[in-house]
């Protein structure tokens, strides 16, 4: 599904990312760990092309497509995710129409007919009882006055109406209490499809105590240094990082 080679990437010229190799296939789950500052938030930025960042070699090919070429909105489209470590307010901007026209718009890509109000109404209810989202919620402005777990609920609530082929979860359980941390994860692991993959961003073993990963990797200093089973983050919490440098 995806496969990443040598991927450099930079921001402001200095080189932040300084050869990933990552391959992601369908039905797994893969656990990205690593000490502030290493590149995990920087890995995400780039796969789904935040501007501010600029890849100066390698490649990242998902699903036979050359995925750096994309601009980010066709990222979107043809099946990337990204929930944000710190989601976003748009003021004046629904919920309900923000997320119609996001979800009309992957169905335009895909030849798909766009779905009718009903149609639409029903698929949210649906997935707004996924992730235990207050109904009052989708009536407001996307996020605006939202609690942090309320937030973090609001972007799995995106991710299931968007039903991506590879969702990017960046640090998702930072700030959470443990009742949202379930809820959260309960919607992730409810998503999961033979068809579908995620990556999971994170410092700590208590998300992956609920988002089981197939695979850990420990991205230090722009470089993924260590992949192993679960059983890596069970050691990275017990010895910390220092003992892999």
């Amino acid at each position: 599904m995806l496969t990443i080679r040598n991927l450099h990437a930079s921001v402001n010229g200095k080189e932040i990312l300084k050869g990933i190799d990552l391959q992601v296939n369908a039905r797994e789950t893969h656990a990205i760990m690593g000490p502030n500052g290493s590149g995990k938030s920087t890995l995400s930025a780039v796969l789904v092309g935040h501007p501010a960042f600029e890849v100066t070699q390698g490649e990242a090919i998902f699903n036979g497509q050359n995925l750096l070429a994309m601009p980010p909105e066709e990222r979107s489209c043809a099946g990337l995710f990204l929930s944000f470590q710190y989601p976003v307010e748009i003021p004046g901007v629904s919920m309900v129409n923000f997320m119609r026209t996001a979800v009309n718009e992957h169905r335009k890509y895909q030849g798909k007919e766009p779905l009718n109000a009903g149609e639409f109404l029903k698929l949210m209810k649906e997935k707004q009882a996924l992730v235990e989202l207050d109904k009052s919620l989708v009536n407001r402005s996307v996020n605006e006055g939202f609690s942090g777990g309320e937030k973090k609920r609001n972007e799995i609530f995106q991710m299931a109406m968007l039903e991506p082929r590879l969702a990017i979860l960046d640090e998702t359980d930072s700030g959470l209490d443990i009742d949202s941390l379930r809820i959260v994860a309960q919607g992730v692991n409810q998503l999961k499809r033979p068809d579908n993959a995620t990556i999971v961003i994170t410092h700590y073993q208590r998300l992956l105590d609920y988002i089981h990963p197939d695979v850990v990797h420990v991205l230090y200093n722009g470089r993924i240094i260590k992949t192993a089973g679960p059983e890596l983050a069970l050691e990275l919490e017990e010895k910390g990082y220092d003992w892999l440098k």
